[in-house]
């Protein structure tokens, strides 16, 4: 076996390839350029977004690997997404962007010069066998790649072979906290396109829910019914993007209650509420994030509509707090403060103070959200969790509560029923604008627009 056969990725019951076989694979092959070669939307935006981040490192080289397949099972690979980091600056979103590597060379004094190592698209010649035998990059088994000049071509960035890398030195955004740091700070405002991004996201995750209400009688006589609602969501993000943004959460009953069930193995009841929270990813890898909590069988009962519309009440005030120069935390307080209010107006607290409503609500009520539906996590602190909003920002606003099936401080009649309220919205330069109002969101509202969809 040739130096170029042993670092081919093939199967352990692979036939070997006889020398007339490698011969006759080598020839007979017409010119095929990569269609569609001219530019990426996001090669526009890219180039200032690098140029911000080599203001923050002069005279330092930057390293930003788009990751590696990781084994699922045996010799089948998870699907590939690359790291947001990477994605964010060359705009380069595909699964053909394994192992591939940006790299911000130090230029001159201050700036940078951009490099991108790839692997580029194989020859079929000279007794090369990677196109047709390796099972993890050969474009028989994977699709194209793109070669060289077709890369540069797209990125306006200059392109070279991954295997003149080498081992490189310098800062790598996948081990450096301090440079993930200064990239989660660059993201947390959008700028105009992610923003056309973000609204694309959200406009086709609109389209989800409404597939899974239509789907609602065929779900409900399923045994497994949640896992009908994951699946025909799903079907929707594959068909309009790249996928879901994170795992679904098809929740019911009492399921609604575990704020991050993805096991969606349930049956569903007609009397019970079903929380969906769900998004889709677009090709450009920005994601929606919106939960609605609907009745099974399209009419809220009185307790059901007792704690939605708490909540529901939550939502609105937190919403009612965003503006730039409010602290990010103060939608989070201002929908807190309802839900304690109401939770003391049932006799559940004996009053709205101090942080005991915490039992039933879990967690803070929102999060930023672009390309990672918990985005720019890494950011400090005083730039973001204790910082202030500003103009482009896009977040989540999510109250819930969660009334456990087992909770013995609560009356019988409230145990076991979770919802959540969860809209996407980008700051403005007055206020919020609301992302996800295709959606319906009050009683009434919802019960409508279940009805019109399950008689169509």
């Amino acid at each position: 076996m040739t130096d170029a056969s042993s670092r081919l990725h093939i199967g352990s019951h692979d036939l070997p390839v006889s020398p007339e076989l490698s011969r006759f694979m080598a020839g007979g092959w017409a010119p095929s350029p990569l269609s569609g070669s001219s530019g990426i939307p996001a090669s526009a935006v890219t180039p200032a977004r690098r140029a911000r981040l080599s203001a923050l490192f002069p005279g330092e080289r930057l390293i930003f690997p788009a990751g590696e397949l990781k084994v699922r099972s045996n010799d089948c690979d998870y699907r590939f997404r690359p790291h947001s980091a990477y994605a964010w600056l060359t705009g380069l979103t595909g699964e053909d962007q394994v192992g591939h590597v940006l790299v911000l060379e130090p230029s001159g004094p201050h700036g940078h010069e951009a490099v991108l190592y790839l692997r580029p698209r194989s020859p079929r010649a000279d007794g090369n066998e990677e196109f047709y035998r390796d099972r993890r990059y050969g474009e028989f088994w994977v699709g194209r790649r793109a070669d060289l000049a077709e890369a540069q071509a797209l990125t306006g960035i200059r392109c070279a072979h991954l295997d003149s890398l080498g081992s490189p030195t310098g800062r790598d955004a996948s081990r450096d906290a301090g440079l993930a740091t200064a990239l989660s700070e660059l993201r947390l405002v959008k700028d105009a396109w992610e923003v056309d991004q973000l609204q694309s996201a959200v406009d086709h995750t609109a389209a989800g829910f409404e597939d899974v209400v239509r789907s609602l009688p065929r779900a409900l006589e399923h045994p497994r019914g949640e896992r009908w609602i994951e699946g025909v969501f799903g079907l929707r993000a594959r068909a309009e993007g790249n996928g879901t943004g994170y795992d679904t959460i098809a929740a019911s009953g009492a399921h609604a209650c575990v704020l991050h069930w993805i096991r969606n193995d349930g049956r569903l009841d007609r009397g019970d509420l079903l929380l969906l929270d769900a998004g889709v990813e677009t090709d450009t890898l920005y994601t929606a994030d919106i939960t609605r909590t609907l009745p099974l069988s399209g009419r809220f009962s009185p307790v059901q509509r007792q704690v939605y519309e708490l909540v529901l009440a939550a939502q609105e005030a937190g919403i009612a707090a965003l503006r730039p120069g409010a602290s990010f935390r103060d939608f989070h307080r201002a929908g807190m403060r309802v839900i304690a209010e109401g939770l003391a107006e049932w006799g559940v607290l004996k009053d709205a103070e101090g942080d005991l409503h915490r039992r039933y609500t879990l967690c803070s009520s929102g999060h930023m959200l672009g390309l990672d539906v918990h985005d720019c996590a890494k950011a400090r602190a005083q730039t973001y969790l204790d910082g202030v909003l500003e103009e482009g920002q896009v977040l989540t606003v999510e109250p819930g509560l969660y009334l456990q099936p087992d909770d013995e401080t609560l009356p019988a009649e409230l145990r076991g029923i979770g919802v959540r309220i969860e809209d996407d919205l980008v700051i403005t330069a007055t206020g919020a604008r609301l992302m996800s109002g295709a959606l319906p969101r009050t009683v009434s509202g919802i019960e409508e627009w279940m009805g019109t969809l399950l008689e169509g």
